[in-house]
């Protein structure tokens, strides 16, 4: 999944996550940048039942841990790294340690006026670094150069469309025992989720989310989800997801769960009211 979540930063940003660290669950990117006043943490850990063609790779959990700030209002900068597990068959040692570190800039180019149903859009650059142990499977053993287009469109004032595009146009996609492989050529990424607000606190959608190769291995990704946010109070939300797909680049089955937290939001603010 850490391919995943390059995945996420690629279009998703999304994927990678996470991109995408303020749409978790979701590995579908939107516009939204953090407020330059508050620092965004993500912290969410995803355990995926891999395909049977990663063998002898059987189970992976990656924890993830990011941290957004913007310096203005229309610009973040992102900073993330996944501490992963890798369960192989019997015989077969376990991987486990510090995956690659992911630094991404987002530029929100054009807010949605409200009352209006036109679309915000923004863009995304990410760079992978390779701080994990290759030859453990734990990181690329390469720098990734990803870019995300990222576009939302209001249905309704509770209802809204991510749609995000994205390229890898230099480096590896594969990190750990998901994602698609390939040392040369491009990796082309999309997704589109749709989302609902629920009440002032609860949300919940799905999203389909995928990406082809121009080479290389497992050239193809698929994949699924279905999500929710619940803001507990102002500035501090909890995050759950159950994803799966098709394809040797994606996780058969997987669950996610984590936390977002808002500072200094969450130091100040009390509980909301509950609809």
């Amino acid at each position: 999944m850490p391919h995943f979540r390059r995945f996420q930063m690629l279009w998703l940003s999304a994927l990678f996550g996470s991109t995408s660290l303020y749409a978790q669950p979701f590995y579908t990117d939107d516009p939204a940048t953090t407020e330059p006043d508050k620092l965004h943490v993500a912290i969410f850990d995803e355990f995926d039942g891999l395909q049977s063609s990663q063998y002898p790779d059987l189970r992976q959990n990656t924890a993830n841990f990011g941290l957004s700030y913007s310096p203005v209002r229309t610009l973040e900068l992102d900073v993330a790294a996944p501490y992963v597990t890798t369960y192989r068959t019997a015989g077969a040692q376990t991987a486990r340690g510090v995956g690659d570190a992911e630094l991404g800039a987002k530029w929100n180019l054009h807010e949605t006026p409200p009352d209006t149903t036109l679309p915000a859009l923004a863009v995304s650059l990410y760079v992978e670094l390779p701080t994990g142990d290759a030859r453990q499977g734990l990181g690329s053993g390469l720098t990734d150069y990803a870019l995300n287009f990222i576009l939302q469109k209001p249905l309704s004032e509770a209802t809204r469309i991510n749609v995000n595009l994205g390229l890898l146009f230099a480096g590896n996609t594969i990190t750990e025992a998901a994602g698609i492989q390939t040392r040369r050529g491009q990796v082309y990424t999309g997704g589109i989720s749709l989302l609902h607000d629920a009440t002032s606190r609860l949300t919940w959608g799905g999203e389909i989310y995928g990406g082809i190769s121009s080479a290389g291995s497992d050239k193809t990704q698929l994949q699924g989800l279905l999500g929710a946010q619940y803001a507990i109070r102002d500035g501090l939300s909890l995050c759950v997801g159950v994803l799966g797909g098709k394809y040797g680049a994606t996780p058969q089955i997987g669950g996610q769960i984590g936390v977002t937290i808002d500072l200094p939001d969450v130091l100040g603010s009390s509980p909301r009211a509950a609809q």
